[in-house]
């Protein structure tokens, strides 16, 4: 799938960390992962300060995948913080978490989150979530800040793999 496409990672559980990346390696995702471990990491990336200082404040995340158990701040607050910036609000983002409570999918989603997906327990499930998330956000969606035209990658494999 496209390679312009730079994804940032908010996530602090390493393990989650790693199962993301492999599940993305495995749906060969091309593209340019970040990954960032607590809320105020994830801020200073999105609003380029402190060690993120010198990242080109024009070269914004195509998309972030957003836990919201988070250290230091939480995920809400950076969600809440991403969506009130001029500079930022556009970025797509996707809860990737755990927490299926009701509150917290509402206030996500009133917040101004694009998707919010509940992390499955089950390997072979979260790897189809994340099959999803690639096909949809990386494929079909045309981010603002993506060079590609939109649709199916070419060699974009079928949905129904059996």
């Amino acid at each position: 799938m496209t390679g312009d496409a730079r994804i940032l990672l908010v996530e602090d559980d390493p393990q989650d960390v790693e199962l993301t990346l492999r599940a993305f390696r495995s749906e060969n995702v091309q593209s340019r992962i970040e990954v960032v471990r607590d809320g105020e990491e994830a801020l200073d990336y999105l609003f380029c300060r402190g060690d993120y200082k010198g990242r080109p404040s024009d070269q914004p995340p195509t998309l972030v995948l957003l836990d919201l158990k988070l250290p230091k701040i939480g995920g809400l607050q950076v969600l809440r913080e991403l969506k009130a910036s001029a500079e930022c609000r556009s970025i797509p983002v996707i809860v990737l978490t755990s927490s299926g409570e009701q509150r917290d999918v509402a206030e996500s989603y009133r917040l101004g989150v694009n998707s919010y997906i509940q992390k499955p327990v089950d390997i072979v499930e979260f790897r189809k979530a994340i099959r999803a998330l690639a096909l949809y956000w990386l494929g079909v969606n045309r981010s603002p800040f993506s060079r590609k035209a939109g649709g199916f990658p070419p060699s974009a494999p079928p949905l129904n793999p059996q």
